[in-house]
């Protein structure tokens, strides 16, 4: 099975010591963001877990984990944009994202590897061509270490209408613009374009739109054909695989001003507050009321090695 750890928060960037204590004790508790008396336990172990997904925008507390993470599968998303700390508060400097991300790339190699450059918006500041220059520039500096780059314009999500009410959808003219000079440089410097949730408007472009964490990239990670069960995608424009998410919303601490995943400063730090490394969940602690769930759990492989991933 996958093991999802970056659609809810950035545990990668915040609570590496926790989810390495996870991984040495062998499972994690995980509520049901939506019954929150519902505990799921799921076991950490390479035989029922295929491969780790992480998304991130600093990865760089896990590389002293990497010991760790040595039997697993692994997929990482890192996200490197070129917004300043008005948009992005606690997110480190391009450099140094940059720099881990090569590390992970030399650890986990090539196919393990996507870089994000979303969500984009516009503004005064962050413009159609302020954008095209730092994504060429942060694609020169990748060249090499990763093949995916993906990228998506903003959603107005309730939170996002909260927290940045200035923020605006774009025009179709404006996305058709920035995909076809996007696409061009992605392809530059060794990657293939996948657009997030954004329909199949930059096909003509030579954009992958199938998605960017679907079954065919995973097997290409783990160098393997997977069973991959059916399911129903969380949004209608997704095409992806998501996993089992073992992170929790309202718990990221990068407060960018596009998040969909955080309400708002209080509740964010007050969950923070109630953080404990030790603890099976990533905030507080197993409760008298609390339901626990464990899941069965299988390898999704299948044993049929391949080799396109050579290709």
């Amino acid at each position: 099975m996958i093991i999802q750890s970056g659609s809810r928060t950035d545990i990668p960037a915040f609570y590496a010591d926790w989810f390495a204590n996870r991984l040495r004790e062998g499972y994690v508790y995980v509520r049901n963001p939506y019954n929150m008396t519902y505990v799921t336990k799921y076991i950490l172990h390479p035989s029922v877990v295929d491969l780790i997904s992480f998304c991130s925008k600093n990865p760089k507390p896990m590389l002293k984990y990497l010991d760790l993470l040595r039997p697993y599968g692994m997929y990482w998303y890192v996200t490197i944009t070129g917004y300043g700390r008005d948009i992005e508060p606690n997110v480190p400097d391009i450099p140094d994202v940059i720099e881990t991300f090569k590390r992970l790339s030399e650890f986990a190699g090539i196919d393990s590897m996507g870089w994000r450059y979303d969500p984009i918006f516009l503004d005064d500041k962050y413009t159609k061509e302020y954008h095209l220059e730092k994504f060429e520039e942060i694609a020169t500096a990748l060249d090499g270490y990763t093949n995916t780059s993906v990228i998506s314009f903003i959603d107005i999500y309730q939170k996002v209408k909260k927290n940045f009410p200035e923020a605006r959808a774009l025009e179709k003219e404006d996305r058709m613009y920035l995909g076809e000079r996007m696409a061009r440089i992605a392809r530059e410097h060794g990657m293939v374009l996948r657009p997030c949730a954004e329909g199949n408007e930059l096909e003509v472009f030579g954009a992958d739109c199938s998605g960017c964490m679907t079954q065919a990239i995973y097997e290409k990670a783990v160098h393997n054909t997977m069973n991959f069960p059916k399911i129903k995608n969380a949004r209608e424009t997704c095409k992806c695989f998501l996993g089992n998410d073992i992170g929790m919303y309202n718990t990221c601490l990068h407060m960018c001003k596009y998040c969909y995943a955080n309400y708002d400063y209080k509740t964010v730090m007050d969950n923070h507050a109630n953080h404990d490394p030790k603890s099976p969940l990533l905030i507080g602690h197993i409760r008298p009321e609390d339901e626990i769930h464990q899941i069965e759990q299988k390898s999704w492989i299948d044993g049929q090695l391949t080799f396109d991933f050579l290709k």
